[in-house]
């Protein structure tokens, strides 16, 4: 704008500028509102602006840098502002971050303890008739757990002494619980024997499941297992009778499990550890902790194979559906060692045939020579009309196809000679099972 200046507007006045360097000046400074320039002189101007002269005017425009009146921020506060927003940015997400790990704990947490509190309600829904004790009763009792008796499927059992009247105990302590499945099974087994009584199946006198313990409290059984009986070096061989007498009892107790209790229940994992013998060498089978339940007029089930290696039926390796002919297997299994006094694979058999005692019976009784089953057993030997019934039956507890089996109840029969026992046909050989 030619011709004009404004005095009285005037706050500041540079020497020795140039035009260009006058323009920059006032474009620089936020308060700067006008600029005059004369031999050499830069005079910054403020508004109101009056008596114009010969000037170099600045004039804000839409599209400036910055807004009129506002000062460009320096970089030093520019880069102050930025760390913090970045400080807080990281706070926000590290509290957002902690804040879902929290959440997701809680919720694991709670569903761990809903289950925990839905098995214990279920064990104590089942178990009313049965004594529930605290770890600390169980640790007391068992002396802080000191004298072994044996360790079945899913544990340890210990002996233990109750109370005033001195009752002597055997106290399961099942492994740690870490899966939903083994506490499936600690809720099975207490369900399973504390809603059964036959004088073949080893009695629950209580349980504890207090945090992570899970506990079984049973009647002891002072003549141990039949595994101890029969295999056990430096006991003498059992006689005929006591052998025979276990057969019969065994045999009843699956058929009370199978047919006759409120609800039927596949036991899954008959073998000699878990037949155990009292004061009076009654056999009582224990350990229910693989069982299987199965509803009113269910006859099969579907599940993963349990049991012993020995002593599972084919069909546990053909995912067939389960019955109860899996236990009428295995309890033919222990029939065969109960004639003969042998475990069911035998490595060190003097004779090659003899190792897999379920291919040299069926052997034996195929060749007629069976004596060759109980030798040096007089009282078998004397008894030979039973040896073989005992054997025929064993052999139909053992045919490959499930169905060709009888029902326990049969078994039973056949075993005490109030039925026939037709010759069975002979199963395929046992060796893919062991």
């Amino acid at each position: 704008m030619p011709n004009m200046d404004y005095v009285d507007a005037e706050y500041t006045a540079l020497e020795s500028y140039s035009e260009a360097m006058c323009r920059q000046a006032c474009l620089s400074d936020c308060r700067c509102d006008a600029a005059i320039y004369g031999r050499g002189y830069c005079w910054k101007k403020r508004m109101p602006l009056s008596n114009g002269i010969k000037a170099l005017i600045k004039v804000r425009v839409s599209n400036s840098t910055l807004p009129l009146g506002q000062c460009p921020a320096p970089k030093r506060k520019r880069d102050h502002w930025a760390l913090i927003i970045s400080v807080l940015v990281l706070l926000c997400s590290s509290a957002l971050a902690n804040l879902l790990l929290a959440t997701a704990m809680f919720i694991l947490r709670k569903r761990r303890n809903d289950e925990r509190i839905g098995s214990d309600r279920e064990a104590d829904s089942l178990t009313t008739n049965l004594q529930k004790f605290s770890y600390g009763q169980l640790d007391y009792a068992t002396g802080g757990f000191k004298e072994v008796l044996g360790s079945g499927a899913s544990g340890t059992v210990y002996k233990g002494v109750l109370g005033r009247n001195q009752q002597l105990v055997a106290v399961k302590m099942l492994d740690k619980m870490v899966s939903k499945t083994q506490e499936q099974e600690f809720t099975t087994e207490v369900k399973v024997i504390g809603g059964t009584n036959h004088k073949n199946l080893v009695k629950l006198v209580g349980f504890c499941n207090e945090g992570k313990h899970r506990l079984l409290v049973y009647e002891y059984m002072s003549n141990g297992s039949l595994a101890d009986l029969l295999f056990d070096r430096d006991r003498s061989r059992p006689s005929w009778d006591t052998r025979t007498e276990i057969a019969y009892a065994v045999a009843k107790g699956l058929v009370y499990l199978h047919e006759e209790c409120s609800t039927h229940i596949i036991h899954c994992d008959i073998k000699p550890q878990n037949i155990l013998l009292d004061e009076s060498m009654t056999a009582k089978i224990s350990d229910f902790g693989l069982a299987k339940l199965l509803k009113a007029n269910q006859t099969r089930t579907m599940t993963g194979i349990r049991g012993t290696r020995g002593y599972v039926a084919p069909e546990w390796f053909k995912s067939m559906p389960i019955t109860s002919k899996v236990d009428v297997h295995s309890f033919g299994i222990v029939l065969l060692e109960l004639v003969s006094c042998r475990k069911n694979l035998d490595m060190e058999a003097l004779n090659e045939e003899e190792i897999i005692l379920a291919d040299w019976a069926v052997d034996c009784f195929s060749d007629g020579k069976l004596g060759k089953l109980v030798k040096g057993d007089e009282e078998a030997m004397a008894d030979m009309e039973r040896v073989e019934r005992f054997l025929k039956v064993a052999i139909w507890c053992l045919q490959e196809d499930p169905t060709r089996r009888p029902e326990m109840k049969k078994v039973a029969q056949m075993l005490e000679g109030s039925i026939h026992v037709p010759t069975p046909p002979d199963p395929e050989s046992y060796l893919g099972t062991i």
